[in-house]
């Protein structure tokens, strides 16, 4: 078994709410929420992303609007709803009862 596998799961499985919670910072580009996925090592690319974007947006966790760019075609902006910020608290609680569960494993 290849560890680069199981990464691979643990990166996906918690992508839902890495994206909730950049966007609940402050509205962004996909390719802004792609930079920050980045950097923080979560590796994404837009194949990956968009998917995950339109699943969201559909539960009517976040919303989008266009705005026009001096650089191109207008660009497409995401921003959490009011039931993606409720969604994000109750992931932020889950979050914090799975950490807390593996440390306790980890400690026995």
């Amino acid at each position: 078994m290849k560890v680069e596998n199981t990464k691979a799961q643990m990166r996906k499985g918690i992508l839902e709410y890495c994206i909730l919670s950049i966007l609940s910072r402050s509205d962004k580009y996909a390719s802004d929420i792609i930079n920050e996925l980045k950097e923080a090592k979560m590796i994404v690319v837009e194949g990956t992303l968009y998917p995950l974007l339109t699943r969201l947006k559909n539960a009517e966790l976040l919303t989008y609007r266009w705005e026009e760019s001096t650089q191109g075609p207008p660009r497409k902006y995401y921003e959490l709803t009011d039931k993606g910020s409720d969604f994000l608290g109750e992931l932020d609680q889950s979050w914090k009862e799975l950490v807390d569960a593996v440390r306790v494993i980890n400690n026995n």
